[in-house]
């Protein structure tokens, strides 16, 4: 079958870091170690997997991360190469082992793309503390090889499918996955929709794991699915509060505005004067920038991740504020954390998706979310604005680096 693979070589990685300065789009051409292979079909290692049709599979700012090796070198060890990249899955069962329950050939599903221990063929006495509470996005066990025997030899290292060398990502015909990663779509759930059940669970694991109160302010710094996932999942959940949301082009804001932001605002002096008008006062040090005190945003959601949205979502924390990361951050270098402690801020961070107790019940995020799809999708169909074939995968790659210029907010790879 046709997949788009990526290695992880010390070679690539001298290459990337002697070419990102100057020629950043290099390692998504040619000279980078993504290709389209032919690669063999995976088989089921047992009676509770699925052979799935990948039916779509979105690019996420992880894969361009990786691809271009942007990423902490800490995570190294919780991944194993080569891979067939792609996590954000929706698919079609096409085969059940024998003992696979509630799950009819045909059928649509979303991926929850995490490994966890039983999946590695982990006893229930060796399963770690994070797979206990259902939560494999955390598998504490995630750089140890399993004991599942895929093919001639056990399965590898890894946290995450798509970043996995024995269990395939999205960005290919078919893959497998064991039982309890599907999740069934709903029927009426176009796939435009239905194929962003992962980025949205992601957002809806972050406001379901914050406390929000209905009358503060809430400030949401960034323009991709992630950012625009956490409006969606704020107003879903019931929250009726102002929203605020920063972004940098009229088309983001347009799409803000449509999945429930009161006010979008731009970085600089937009976002300066959103925040004087929480009641701010502006102070001048003898050197160096201006300060803030009183007033500011009691809660913050900073989906980038970066130096420049880490420092403005610290500086512009309320007193005692809270700060939720959802964004990728990974070494961040010239961070003032001054604000962190002189006013007490929370900074809390989450991955993934998992068990939660919503509504008096105990859910995956995935039911969770899809509960919330059936109230409202409204607007969630044009987050995907690009569209392109497994062959056209570097168009892919490039249209969602280049975000500013190619308008994209979702892109998305089908075979």
């Amino acid at each position: 079958m046709k997949a788009v693979c990526f290695d992880a070589t010390v070679p690539g990685f001298l290459a990337a870091s002697a070419t990102r300065r100057v020629w950043p789009s290099a390692m998504l051409g040619p000279l980078g170690t993504v290709g389209l292979r032919e690669v063999a079909e995976p088989d089921l290692p047992g009676p509770e997997w699925v052979k799935l049709e990948v039916i779509a599979c979105g690019v996420c700012g992880t894969d361009l991360s990786t691809v271009t090796y942007n990423v902490s070198l800490g995570l190294e060890p919780f991944g194993s190469f080569p891979a067939v990249l792609g996590h954000e899955i929706l698919a079609k069962v096409v085969e059940c082992g024998d003992a696979v329950t509630g799950l009819d050939i045909g059928q649509r599903v979303a991926v929850d793309p995490t490994i966890s221990c039983t999946m590695r063929g982990f006893s229930e006495e060796s399963t770690c503390a994070s797979c206990r509470r259902d939560h494999a996005a955390a598998c504490l066990r995630g750089a140890d090889e399993g004991e599942t025997h895929i093919g001639d030899h056990t399965i590898g290292p890894g946290l995450t499918m798509g970043y996995h060398r024995d269990l395939p990502g999205g960005f290919s015909e078919r893959i497998i996955a064991h039982q309890g990663q599907l999740h069934p779509v709903d029927d009426g759930l176009e796939d435009r929709v239905a194929g962003l059940f992962e980025p949205l669970s992601i957002a809806v694991h972050a406001i379901l794991g914050t406390e929000t109160h209905r009358r503060e302010p809430v400030l949401i710094i960034g323009s991709g699915p992630i950012a625009m996932g956490v409006v969606w999942a704020l107003r879903a959940n019931g929250f009726r509060g102002e929203i605020v949301t920063q972004t940098k082009r009229d088309h983001e804001k347009r799409m803000a505005l449509l999945l429930g932001a009161s006010q979008n605002i731009r970085p600089g002096d937009e976002a300066r004067r959103a925040l004087l008008a929480t009641g701010t006062s502006v102070y001048k040090p003898i050197v160096g920038r201006e300060v803030y005190s009183g007033g500011g945003f009691p809660l913050i959601f900073d989906c980038v991740g970066n130096q420049s949205s880490l420092d403005q979502a610290i500086r512009f924390a309320s007193v005692r504020g809270r700060l939720v990361v959802v964004g990728c951050a990974a070494s961040v270098p010239d961070l003032d954390l001054t604000w962190l402690w002189a006013r007490e801020i929370t900074i809390k961070g989450f991955v993934g998706y998992g068990r939660e107790e919503w509504r008096g019940r105990s859910l995956h995020t995935f039911q969770v979310t899809s509960e919330l799809l059936r109230d409202s999708d409204k607007g969630l169909a044009e987050l995907v604005t690009h569209t392109f074939s497994l062959t056209d995968y570097r168009a892919a790659l490039s249209a969602a680096r280049n975000h500013g210029t190619s308008g994209a907010i979702k892109v998305r790879i089908t075979p």
